[in-house]
């Protein structure tokens, strides 16, 4: 089989969404989101399993009920920068936001943590749903969801612009000519559009990858054809099996209309596997772990994230879900949308929306090792993802994934056996992008 699955690696540290009370596993480092040496050992078990990255999420607003993870952590780029010293093949894909960065800045930090890591950097593109966060920069409302899209498509377009300021033979470095740039090689970029203008150049050169990875997370009809347009990597919801198999001919339709290789977007679907001796244990140890985390007052708590953080709280519990419509739009919108209608449709309360919304839900990827990898080759082959990005509670979690599931993989041929490549690109199967100035002289030269 030459299509192989790809593998990341998603730490959640002290505990994400849904997981609150991680931070209590004595397994679980009281520290471990502000501990770089928690993230290098996560890497590091990462790279030795040979996965394809570790992926580090982002956000730039909390309150006091968010998720213990959140609270308290690493900013991105700073810790992948130092991660990238401690290994030489995975991936280091960084989330940041287009709606609340500069692309100057964001796009040199990023081609710098690609020269310092040899070509493994990847940038997972967000437009904040966090209203709140327009308060840390000044802005009285959080942008409306066509313009945060709009921004992003041309954040984008900025950024690969600038990662194409020099050429690939920019520095001969020639010291008996005199010559260490080749003026004719360096470009400014000019660009003046609806949301920026940026003169450029960018004062650093082109990778061993050519640019950073392009990573989204696009879940509306906007955000799957913003992936479509610019993404080579994709966080998809995942959900069942019909769902990602709709999702993954989706993105994959969108992006042949644009033009581009279906084969050059990789879709990553999200997976919390549970593995254990048996079936059954790893369901009953899944069930516990829901349990240990199952609490109203956070899951409430929780629901408001998607209408921005909003407090419901201060509502009646046991009447109508209240209308919260307009608070959708600048949050995230789909999934606002969704809960919104589910509660009109079936007449249901606050109450009922809530528990609903953190209801305990069966994952696939919940057994022994050979239920696992069984059920993960059987969602490859019917076309539902090219890669999971993965979220283990603790190490020993992690580690029986790695020691149990990953080796069956293998043997199955799904699952590379060493690195094809020392960048992240070539690992993925992507192609390095030419340069626009080359392309454009060679054609005219043709």
């Amino acid at each position: 089989m030459s299509r192989k699955i790809h593998l990341a690696l998603h730490p959640v540290g002290v505990g994400g969404p849904g997981q609150h009370g991680l931070w209590k596993d004595p397994l679980v480092a009281k520290n471990a989101s502000i501990d770089i040496n928690y993230y290098i050992q996560q890497a590091q078990a990462a790279e030795h399993a040979l996965f394809d990255a570790l992926f580090i999420v982002d956000s730039q607003f909390i309150n006091d009920t968010y998720p213990s993870h959140y609270l308290n952590r690493l900013e991105p780029l700073t810790l992948l920068s130092a991660v990238a010293t401690h290994t030489r093949h995975v991936g280091l894909v960084g989330t940041a936001s287009s709606t609340y960065n500069s692309p100057f800045n964001l796009a040199r930090r990023f081609a710098s943590l690609d020269h310092i890591s040899g070509g493994r950097a990847g940038w997972n593109v967000v437009t904040s749903f966090d209203t709140g966060t327009s308060k840390n920069y000044g802005l009285d409302e959080h942008l409306d969801y066509a313009t945060r899209y709009g921004r992003a498509l041309e954040f984008v377009q900025v950024a690969r612009g600038l990662w194409d300021s020099y050429e690939d033979d920019a520095f001969p470095a020639d010291v008996a000519r005199d010559v260490f740039l080749d003026p004719a090689r360096l470009h400014a970029l000019g660009h003046a559009g609806e949301h920026f203008k940026v003169a450029g150049p960018l004062n650093i050169s082109r990778s061993a990858q050519g640019q950073p990875v392009i990573f989204q997370a696009g879940v509306s009809a906007e955000g799957r054809d913003l992936a479509a347009r610019v993404a080579e990597g994709i966080y998809a919801p995942g959900g069942s099996l019909e769902q990602a198999q709709e999702y993954y001919a989706d993105i994959k339709s969108r992006t042949a209309a644009y033009g581009r290789d279906p084969d050059h977007i990789k879709v990553f679907i999200h997976g919390g596997p549970v593995v254990g001796a048996t079936d059954e244990e790893a369901r009953r140890r899944e069930r516990e772990i829901f349990e240990e985390d199952n609490n109203f007052e956070r899951n409430l708590a929780l629901l408001g994230r998607s209408f921005g953080a909003y407090d419901f709280s201060g509502h009646e519990l046991d009447a109508p879900f209240p209308d919260v419509s307009h608070l959708a739009e600048k949050g995230g919108r789909t999934g606002a949308a969704e809960i919104i209608e589910r509660a009109r449709v079936q007449k249901l309360t606050l109450r009922q929306v809530a528990e609903s919304v953190s209801a305990f839900r069966r994952s696939p990827f919940v057994g022994s090792p050979e239920t696992v990898a069984g059920t993960i080759e059987q969602w490859f082959e019917a076309g539902a993802f090219d890669g999971i990005n993965l979220a283990f509670r603790n190490n020993d979690d992690l580690s029986r994934f790695i020691d149990g599931v990953v080796p069956l993989l293998q043997k199955r041929g799904l699952f590379r056996t060493e690195y094809e490549a020392d960048t992240l690109r070539g690992n993925l199967g992507l192609p390095v992008p030419e340069n626009r100035h080359t392309r454009e002289r060679q054609l005219v030269n043709d």
